[in-house]
């Protein structure tokens, strides 16, 4: 029977050594561990035992607000840096993405239950306002010095005994879910002085008081396919596909998944939490009662127009975002970003992911380009030597069969 009691307690040599143990793992798999140790991870986590890589690659020549930017891009799956570079060549056809960010506020919830009176609540924070907000600032000062920190209370009355106390934080460069609550815990423990059952004080990560907006003018002759369809024809079905998520929510699910593909691998790389970022864009898909598409896609004369607004709060300060090496390198690659450059970039990657996602799916179709990329993966799978890769990626092309019982059959040719 495995033993693993006090796991946590132990070394790393130790840890190791109790999962060769218990898991009956091969020289080659604890040598594998070994070889992706790594020091600062070993920080971050409880339990620690390797590093797990995820491949990253660049974005290049992003139109962002003038600038072109060069944006690292951390995921598994092949044809997503592809996509996003197809993406942003058809918008530096035009003027590139402009993005407005009217405010940059993180919520915290202060939940009260079985509350006597939600009036008087109101009236209570309304009185003690400027108090409640020096007791949030007060638990973290350094924001407020760096002229952050909180800036307003509200009052959400759920139900007639419950009700929730916001506040509104001002993290600076910082993603701010520490600091938020920090300050929500602070004011938290007043309102129990004052006689309020609180529930539980946390940070919302639905981030609708910072919203980005972006905007993409494409001249439409940039959309046109080497197979001969006109760019005209292009523009005018991506406007029909961008419809069709309106009104359909399973493909609208889709579309923002193939959006998030982008995005994710952008805020993985730059060392911000993409499990947040996809809960705001999930959450915000879905207001109004239905799920619908991220983007709009219209034809204006002889323009494609793309427009999204999205719910994003990043930081280019805290987290893993300082301690991490290759987190650190992949803001030196992106010129070390203001937080606002940042969450425009990231806006605009979006963009970039849905615009050569939907241009493949109603003109070639995505399976061409994306298994042709997916060949190289499934050569590696079936054991082909890094020399042997390309010749056999271009024989499944040839081919035009991509499984794994071809795959085998080509190497052995090739052989």
């Amino acid at each position: 029977m495995a033993n693993w009691q006090g796991f946590y307690k132990l070394s790393w040599q130790e840890r190791l050594q109790r999962t060769i143990e218990n898991k009956n793992l091969t020289a080659d798999q604890a040598a594998l561990i070994t070889q992706h140790y790594d020091m600062v991870g070993e920080q971050q986590v409880e339990n620690y035992l390797y590093n797990f890589g995820v491949p990253t690659g660049l974005l290049l020549e992003l139109p962002v607000d003038g600038r072109l930017v060069t944006v690292p891009m951390s995921t598994e799956e092949p044809s997503v840096i592809a996509a996003a570079n197809n993406g942003a060549r058809m918008m530096r056809a035009g003027a590139g993405v402009q993005t407005v960010i009217e405010s940059r506020l993180v919520r915290g919830q202060i939940i009260l239950d079985n509350v006597a009176d939600v009036v008087a609540l109101q009236t209570y924070v309304e009185t003690h306002l400027t108090q409640l907000l020096q007791v949030a600032n007060d638990a973290h000062p350094s924001m407020a010095k760096r002229g952050g920190g909180a800036k307003a209370l509200t009052v959400e009355v759920l139900d007639a005994q419950t009700a929730i106390v916001n506040v509104l934080v001002d993290p600076k460069a910082a993603m701010g879910a520490n600091v938020v609550n920090t300050m929500s815990e602070a004011i938290a423990s007043v309102l129990r002085q004052a006689g309020y059952e609180v529930l539980m004080a946390i940070l919302s990560n639905f981030a609708t008081e910072s919203l980005v907006k972006a905007k993409v003018a494409v001249p439409v002759t940039a959309l046109a396919t080497k197979q001969g369809m006109s760019g005209a024809d292009v523009a005018a079905k991506i406007a029909a596909a961008s419809r069709i998520e309106t009104l359909s929510p399973y493909r609208a699910v889709t579309s923002n998944k193939g959006m998030l593909n982008g995005i994710e691998a952008a805020v993985l790389a730059s060392g911000n939490d993409t499990r947040a970022v996809n809960a705001a864009l999930h959450a915000y898909a879905a207001q109004g009662g239905q799920y619908h598409g991220l983007t709009r896609w219209t034809v204006q004369g002889e323009e494609l127009l793309g427009e999204t607004t999205l719910p994003l709060i990043l930081g280019v300060v805290g987290g893993s975002i300082g301690i991490v090496p290759a987190v650190k390198l992949n803001h030196a690659l992106m010129d070390n970003p203001t937080v606002n450059e940042l969450t425009s970039t990231i806006a605009a990657v979006g963009l970039a992911q849905n615009l050569a996602a939907i241009r493949a799916l109603v003109s070639t179709g995505i399976q061409a380009g994306h298994m042709a990329l997916q060949a190289k993966s499934l050569a590696l799978q079936v054991g082909a030597a890094p020399a042997e890769v390309p010749a056999l990626t271009a024989a499944l092309q040839q081919a035009g069969k991509f499984n794994e019982t071809t795959a085998r059959e080509l190497l052995a040719k090739l052989r």
